[in-house]
């Protein structure tokens, strides 16, 4: 309708222009034309001593009185083309936005109908965001991160070689964009409608941590979490801000006291490292956190009563009983491991973490799996940061330190593993409903990611983001001949990315260079004593 109304518009137009053109060019024809003898007796004679100069005046101002009307015309055409090019322009915002159509001036309305259509564009946005579904994208680097944050600290993805995997203090601009979401959210959560009377007032120092991310067209997601009332309760509020005024999505109260983990580890011998995994689990999982499950699938014989020995060690030791053992025949396969592991399960829907033998946890990272996954809506792909060769980094101390220690977010001593897709923590019926593993990979890498990408294709959201509690430990890594060429450059480029820093590593490239510069100048220095 708005199409079709233009157009008769501007035809109008045009037959208006026509008509005035055939008028200009009547009027013209008249004024040249010769008169008669009765008429011509009032015009200056050019044989008359000022016939001519007469004459030419006439010429003069008529041709001037028909530039200025031409120049008039022109102008008013100019105008038309502008205003039609405008017009245009806001029909096609109004077709991409039809909510929006009388805030671009084409249907000018009342204050309130004004308001109205603002607010149904903001919600709008909130429809098109991934917020209440996921949406099916194309491959794995598709999806839009997240990025973890506390009171004092971000930790981001997009850090370049000039930034820093955690920032504080953060620039002023996130800064005062994140501390106003955790301010509407403590007021949302202490307004007089959310909760009974005798309810406490939340502060600053409930918050745990939130995450966020930005959809360039859309507005910015927040998911905010703070203590609950209660032991193992807490108060999550989501929150988006479209580009324009924040709004308060939803909020959710969330009792993780029954929420169990099965922690699913494949292994092949590894000993050492299995009891360091074990050192760990035990302080975090069984002292600390209480709500776990062990699954060890374990490949081959060989080593396996070592391995058994330190479950049972701990079992004793810790009076736990909640763990599993599986042993399986063949060669080594990760992907084999987890599905199996996962599939063994024969209680209620569990949520499960996949994790490897060299991973570092903390209590703290066991409540965010917990609350970034839902069954049936929300999976969660935790960014690890991986530990650099602490030979390297360490290596012009006297020793290297204790490994909590160790254990430091900085840009020298590793960096956001945003490659690896192995650690995650989703509910066994999303892994079922989705078909689990491509039970076809065999040795290193590659089925974490067709896993990813099967639930990138799907309506779960993806929630990928950093977290602080959870670390990849050192270790040599060998590529084995074996591998496939993809798995193999796959493997390779991970041993180069594990060994040090870019600056660590061009020193060590540098080496021989800045030996002999140290040789000179500590030659310069001798001469000169002389």
């Amino acid at each position: 309708m708005l199409r079709r109304g233009l157009l008769a518009w501007v035809s109008r137009v045009v037959v208006l222009l026509v008509f005035l053109c055939c008028a200009i060019s009547v009027l013209y024809m008249l004024a040249c034309t010769p008169k008669g003898d009765e008429e011509q007796l009032g015009l200056p004679r050019a044989s008359g001593p000022t016939g001519k100069e007469g004459f030419q005046a006439a010429l003069q101002e008529w041709e001037e009185q028909h530039r200025d009307y031409i120049g008039s015309l022109k102008r008013q055409i100019a105008q038309l083309k502008q205003e039609l090019q405008e017009r245009s322009e806001r029909l096609k915002a109004a077709q991409y936005h039809p909510s929006d159509a009388a805030g671009l001036g084409l249907e000018q309305g009342p204050p309130e109908k004004t308001q109205a259509d603002l607010l149904a564009f903001l919600r709008s946005q909130v429809d098109k965001a991934e917020v209440h579904a996921g949406v099916k994208l194309a491959t794995e680097y598709a999806a839009v991160p997240f990025d973890s944050f506390t009171l004092q600290k971000v930790y981001q993805l997009e850090t370049g070689l000039t930034r820093h995997p955690e920032e504080k203090p953060v620039r002023k601009d996130k800064r005062d964009e994140l501390v106003e979401a955790v301010e509407s959210a403590l007021e949302t959560l202490n307004s007089p409608g959310e909760g009974s009377p005798n309810q406490r007032l939340y502060s600053a120092s409930d918050f745990i941590e939130g995450i966020y991310r930005t959809e360039k067209d859309k507005g910015t997601l927040y998911e905010l979490t703070f203590k609950g009332e209660q032991k193992h309760e807490f108060r999550r509020l989501v929150l988006f801000r479209p580009f324009g005024p924040i709004m308060k999505v939803k909020q959710e109260k969330l009792n993780m006291a029954n929420t169990l983990i099965n922690i699913i580890v494949p292994l092949a011998k590894r000993v050492d490292k299995f009891r360091q995994f074990m050192q760990n689990f035990r302080e975090m999982c069984i002292q600390q956190d209480g709500r776990i499950h062990l699954t060890v699938v374990y490949f081959g014989k060989e080593e396996m009563n070592e391995v058994k020995g330190i479950l049972e060690n701990t079992s004793k030791a810790a009076n736990f009983r909640n763990f599993t053992f599986i042993q399986l025949n063949g060669e080594f396969s990760r992907g084999k491991g987890l599905d199996v592991g996962a599939r063994f399960w024969k209680g209620s829907n569990v949520l499960l973490f996949f994790c490897d033998v060299d991973i570092y946890f903390t209590a703290e990272f066991l409540n965010t799996c917990r609350l970034n996954t839902q069954p049936g809506k929300k999976v969660f792909y935790p960014v690890l940061f991986s530990q650099y060769n602490p030979g390297i980094i360490y290596g012009h101390h006297e020793a290297v330190p204790p490994l909590e220690q160790q254990l430091v977010i900085k840009k020298e001593t590793g960096f956001w593993r945003d490659f690896g897709f192995g650690m995650t923590c989703q509910y066994r019926s999303d892994f079922i409903n989705i078909g689990g593993f491509d039970l076809d990979i065999r040795g290193w890498g590659g089925e974490d990611v067709h896993l990813y990408r099967k639930y990138l294709h799907s309506n779960l959201i993806v929630v990928r983001t950093p977290v602080r509690g959870l670390f990849h430990l050192w270790h040599e890594k060998h590529c084995v001949d074996e591998l496939t060429p993809e798995q193999y450059k796959m493997c390779m480029q991970s041993k180069a990315m594990n060994e040090a820093s870019h600056g660590q590593l061009g020193m060590l490239v540098f080496r021989h260079e800045i030996e002999a510069h140290l040789r000179k100048q500590k030659q310069k220095t001798s001469s000169k004593k002389t």
